[in-house]
């Protein structure tokens, strides 16, 4: 069985859809959705019922009704009362609150990479490598379908690099709903082949030489490239932004030897200063904290699975409101 199976002709592994090899049919049809939804094949507004999705991948409604939970307990679908489920809708706004979050986490995260040397999991470097090259592929070739799998997939291998699963969760669950409010747009521009950020295999160079300007610099350049990206597709001005302050290039002056502090130390210590002040002076606070599933909700005869901690908040209607019934 491969994601998409009995919906898109069962598609190959080589046109986006990976073969299932996760460790429950509940988490396999959970991961087989959540890229369709990324992909932007699900698309907003799309409802469907345990039943459907239980004769679209072939199993019980067992498994089916557990993987549909875990999503709507992750806040990437909805659910109301006899309608089933419902993929959000995320507008503007989402998108620059959920990529606001992203951006500062990550910058937190590259800036103390030198720092935290024994703390990150350079076991990893191989895997993050091979995950580069498939997403700068993708991305060169224009496969949108493959481009949201290899994309996900690169930044959770980055984010593991952190041996901090709460930070590798959040992020990925904030880096599946950028996916499912710009895949649409980006499906709708027509040709995407050379348009989209490829320099994936940089950024590995960077880490594996522990390099945090460096590496901060070229995920500034990423971040930077999505929201002109977007902006430009939506017809969305970028002044008033609150994000792209953060988004300057770092300081490459480097002190000479002997002179003060370590400059890995100094390089932290600054960002970290500046990183505060920009905060103070547009308004940015920290990542909110999440809320929490309760374990009974939505459905107390089949809790969903644990997660390290997927924030339940709902997206906004169009006037900038929570959207109804959500």
């Amino acid at each position: 069985m491969t994601v998409g199976n009995g919906l898109y002709g069962g598609g190959e592994p080589g046109e986006g859809r990976s073969a299932i090899r996760r460790n429950s049919l509940r988490e396999q049809i959970a991961e087989a959705l959540r890229e369709e939804m990324m992909a932007g094949r699900f698309p907003a507004g799309r409802n469907f019922t345990v039943k459907e999705i239980a004769e679209l991948y072939g199993v019980s409604a067992t498994p089916a009704r557990e993987a549909l939970v875990d999503l709507a307990a992750q806040g990437l679908l909805t659910t109301e009362h006899h309608r089933g489920f419902t993929v959000p809708a995320y507008g503007w706004d989402d998108f620059l609150e959920i990529f606001e979050a992203r951006a500062l986490l990550t910058d937190n995260a590259l800036r103390h990479l030198a720092a935290r040397i024994g703390r990150y999991d350079w076991a990893r470097l191989s895997s993050l490598r091979r995950r580069a090259e498939a997403a700068s592929r993708a991305s060169r070739a224009g496969q949108l379908d493959v481009m949201v799998g290899c994309d996900l997939r690169f930044w959770r291998e980055a984010a593991a690099l952190l041996c901090n699963d709460r930070i590798a969760g959040y992020l990925g669950w904030l880096r599946v709903q950028s996916w499912m409010f710009a895949a649409p747009h980006l499906r709708a521009a027509g040709e995407l082949r050379g348009v989209c950020w490829d320099r994936h295999g940089e950024l590995v160079d960077r880490i594996e030489a522990r390099d945090p300007v460096g590496a901060h610099r070229i995920v500034n350049d990423y971040n930077r490239f999505t929201l002109e990206l977007l902006a430009g597709l939506l017809g969305k001005p970028l002044d008033g932004v609150e994000v792209l302050p953060l988004l300057r290039e770092p300081g490459t002056a480097a002190p000479a030897a002997g002179d003060g502090p370590d400059p890995v130390v100094r390089e932290t210590l600054a960002r970290e200063t500046a990183a505060r002040e920009t905060a103070a002076e547009v308004g940015l606070g920290m990542v909110p904290m999440p809320r929490f599933a309760s374990p009974d909700s939505p459905d107390p005869a089949h809790p969903p699975a644990q997660h390290p901690g997927y924030p339940l908040r709902p997206p906004r209607a169009g006037n900038g409101e929570s959207a109804p019934g959500r």
